[in-house]
């Protein structure tokens, strides 16, 4: 009887195989250790896309700049890591706005119906004294975390066996452990992985199940290769089934950017994450580690998820994105937030937007509500820079043929004006399609440079380390020292220390620009 018994459970496990049966969510990291897989010393597939820096334009025949916010500051840990390691950087992991927005600024609160106030300055471009720099700057209202909306997080974890490494899924098991003990009884989280195949190993449960959420994140292993465009379904399916009204629905994606297994099409996937922004739930990205890093990739599927781009190189980066600006990395106060600058050529003769190259907008996507733009975060600050050449002064800007079919004139009002431009910002507020403007003029004031605020020299300096790290045609009489000595003037009150971290990080560059030198 007993083994007529054990045939026939034998044979329904048969049947069942047969069958194709599958659980649910295959749960990787509660299976036997896949074999990791070992990366050779010194092997780098590390992938950037190429930069091509804004050029000088002219202000009659371009008078509008038109872009995206960005709110990234992954270029600047990156480029930190790189010089950690006593090497300089490839120059198309230096975006210098994300370098520029790594830091915080001393700008006001916003005051009225607007989410975020503006401030602006022109001084001196201590690069090159004849040309002048437009200092702009955004700072998002600051909404306490206990005043935020409800949170649904998915996480979704990348345990590859390339990230079996110090400095990756060690490190992302710390940095997240940090941020579940922000976690608030409102939230819920659940924790999606992928390796060989995507599984879930945290259904949703409710943020103050602190203990229960640590263990799952203490058990995950890393091995086997990488199923991530089945990992951000699963996420995002899972978001979806928890899916909180007028909450914080957010898959937050940790891995160093690998997807090898399965469907990996770049545009597949972006638009499966624009699908999912549609519906209300975004996507933020936090890269780590060394030689495997697809920064190009990751930044991409960021901004097409209406999410942020943060790259974690230490314990003190993770308590930077994960606790002291939680709100900036996971809630949103202004969406699709564009800017269009326009230019008084009888004052400009020639500008340059320095950095957002990859943010760059045609001059009719302003006014097309449908255009995706970038999002600002609470308590998030943006600084924007223009390098203008005054009318009057020699430009190296390129002139454009006369027109057969019209003439542009300039306005008689112009004639008349001080201003140098007028600054238009479009954006929604997070749970409402209506266009919302702000527009602001600028004035040349003929600041001296040593009379400028701390955030105009400060970003000035980061400006300049970063045109140096590019070796940019455009850098005039930059130098290190420079640099040095503009950053040392406008520290501030600096309570973290990440500037004078900075300060350390160019005088190491420029060792290593004077030991090439020599050789």
């Amino acid at each position: 009887m007993a083994n007529r018994f054990i045939v026939y459970i034998l044979a329904l496990l048969f049947l069942v195989s047969c069958a194709g049966y599958k659980p649910r969510y295959i749960e990787e990291p509660r299976l036997a250790t896949p074999p990791a897989v070992v990366v050779p010393e010194g092997f780098n597939t590390e992938n950037y896309n190429a930069i091509h820096e804004n050029e000088f334009l002219n202000a009659a025949s371009n008078p509008l700049s038109t872009f995206s916010i960005d709110v990234d500051a992954a270029s600047y840990s990156n480029v930190r890591r790189f010089i950690n390691d006593n090497r300089l950087p490839p120059i198309d992991a230096v975006r210098i706005e994300e370098m520029i927005n790594y830091f915080s600024y001393d700008y006001p609160q916003p005051r009225g119906r607007h989410p975020f106030s503006v401030t602006t300055e022109v001084s001196e471009c201590p690069w090159e004294r004849s040309h002048k720099l437009i200092h702009i700057g955004l700072q998002g209202e600051e909404i306490p975390v206990d005043d935020l909306p409800p949170a649904n997080l998915v996480f979704l974890l990348d345990v590859s066996g390339s990230m079996n490494s110090p400095d990756k899924l060690p490190l992302l098991k710390s940095a997240f452990k940090m941020l579940v003990k922000q976690l608030r009884r409102e939230d819920r989280v659940a924790i999606v992985v992928y390796a060989g195949a995507a599984g879930l190993v945290l259904p949703s449960c409710d943020g103050n199940k602190k203990r229960k959420i640590l263990r799952a994140i203490d058990r995950l292993q890393a091995g086997g290769t990488t199923a991530g465009a089945a990992g951000i379904r699963l996420a995002y399916r899972i978001a979806g089934e928890n899916f909180v009204e007028y909450g914080n629905n957010r898959v937050i994606l940790a891995t160093d950017g690998d997807f090898n297994v399965g469907v990996s099409s770049d545009a597949e996937l972006i638009r499966l994450i624009e699908k999912e922004r549609e519906k209300g739930v975004y996507l933020t990205v936090l890269g780590f580690g060394t030689g495997n890093l697809k920064d190009s990739r990751m930044e991409q599927l960021a901004d097409k998820g209406n999410g942020n781009y943060a790259f974690i190189d230490n314990k003190s980066e993770a308590r930077k994105v994960l606790v002291s600006e939680l709100g900036g990395t996971l809630f949103t106060i202004a969406r699709d937030v564009k800017v269009q600058v326009e230019f008084n050529p009888v004052n400009v003769d020639a500008y340059r937007l320095i950095g957002y190259e990859n943010r760059l907008l045609k001059k009719e996507d302003f006014s097309d509500d449908k255009k995706d733009a970038g999002e600002m975060g609470s308590g998030h600050s943006v600084t924007v820079l223009y390098e203008i050449i005054p009318a009057g002064v020699e430009s190296r800007s390129a002139r454009t043929e006369s027109l057969k079919y019209q003439t542009t004139g300039i306005n008689p009002e112009a004639l008349k004006s001080d201003e140098l431009m007028t600054i238009k910002f479009r954006y929604k507020l997070p749970d409402d399609n209506e266009i919302e403007l702000f527009v602001k003029t600028v004035m040349d004031d003929d600041l001296p440079l040593r009379k400028s605020s701390e955030n105009f020299r400060f970003s000035a300096a980061v400006t300049e380390f970063g045109m140096l790290l590019r070796d940019s045609k455009l850098k005039g009489r930059a130098t290190y020292n420079q640099a040095i000595r503009l950053a040392e003037s406008s520290l501030g009150r600096d309570k973290e220390g990440y500037r004078e971290e900075f300060v350390e990080l160019v005088e190491s560059c420029a060792l290593m620009a004077e030991d090439m030198t020599e050789r």
